[in-house]
């Protein structure tokens, strides 16, 4: 065998090599056993009031001014309290003129920044240790806090904000309106099938990063959200978004009601995925479940929230987000 057939056949059991490599981590099960709820809602205002003020302190360190928390309250316990999940690499600015708009109805409001998201440095690799575990401790905080807040609490989340509030939905009975909008079950990228096969693979592989705008790169805005996306990070959003298909499949919603709003236009997410977490929740017998699309025709992008996003409609979406969850 000459040094050009040998070269070759090495290069070919490499490949086989690399091949069922792959075959196998894509096989393997997802561990999500670690991942459960912890309920501890605060007993009343005050407790509210502690809890937040120790989550500001803690979340406080190298954030932009723009991301800290927000909290909007009338000043004692309410009808109703409303909490806001923003997006993966945006920050609680996202929600903030939302977040107005429902205190001046009577609401008090609390927007807390996700892990790891809101820092000065927007090329901060930060980013890319945001795990499934954090996000879903996350949700529970928020809703603990809500619970001394008002009477009534909804919890709201866009993208992967909607994963979150997805997981609260799947495993919280004390939340009375869960809103996701446009959540990350899966990405646009990847066709439906491909999804787990896809988030197994990649949780083996390196983390690397994707700029949003491969031309504006660092210039995109806003200012105040990172301009590249972590694999790691996406990943670890799957996998919450996959714990909770596994849960839909054997257990209906806690949440005594729910509401899933998507966008017609948006390519960034799998909407079909999050089609099918509808249908397993109704198959479980969720009653309470309401869905609403926002029409192609609209033009509008994946984060339909933000005011700074070009091409903006939030005069038409604010009224009608605010109408559904009044509904």
């Amino acid at each position: 065998m000459n040094i050009w057939s040998s070269l070759i056949l090495s290069i070919a059991w490499l490949g086989i090599g690399i091949l069922a490599l792959s075959l196998v981590i894509v096989l393997l099960p997802i561990d999500i056993h670690k991942l459960a709820p912890h309920p501890r809602p605060a007993s009343g205002y005050d407790q509210a009031i502690q809890r937040i003020e120790a989550f500001r302190a803690s979340a406080n360190a190298g954030l932009n001014p723009a991301c800290f928390l927000k909290f909007m309250t009338h000043g004692l316990k309410v009808e109703c309290a409303i909490v806001f999940a923003h997006g993966y690499t945006s920050c609680p600015k996202q929600f903030q003129a939302l977040g107005e708009a429902f205190y001046t109805l009577g609401y008090n409001v609390l927007i807390a920044p996700l892990p790891h998201h809101g820092l000065a440095d927007r090329l901060t690799p930060e980013q890319s240790r945001l795990t499934a575990s954090e996000l879903a401790t996350y949700a529970d905080t928020v809703v603990d806090i809500a619970q001394g807040l008002g009477e009534r609490v909804i919890l709201v989340g866009i993208s992967g904000g909607g994963i979150v509030t997805a997981w609260a939905a799947q495993h919280r009975s004390d939340l009375d309106l869960a809103v996701l909008i446009a959540p990350a079950f899966g990405f646009g990228s990847i066709p439906t099938p491909l999804t787990d096969p896809a988030m197994k693979l990649f949780r083996w592989l390196p983390n690397f990063y994707k700029w949003w705008d491969p031309k504006l790169k660092e210039a995109i805005g806003p200012a105040y959200a990172y301009p590249r996306i972590a694999t790691r990070a996406l990943v670890q959003i799957l996998h919450l978004g996959y714990a909770v298909r596994v849960a839909a499949r054997r257990d209906p919603p806690a949440a005594r009601a729910i509401l899933v709003v998507t966008n017609a236009n948006d390519t960034s997410v799998n909407n079909n995925l999050t089609f099918q977490v509808v249908d397993l929740w109704r198959g479980r017998g969720a009653k309470n479940l309401r869905t609403f699309e926002f029409d192609a025709s609209l033009g509008l992008g994946h984060d339909l929230i933000d005011p700074s996003q070009p091409d903006q409609r939030t005069d038409i979406v604010y009224p009608k987000l605010i109408e559904l969850v009044n509904s």
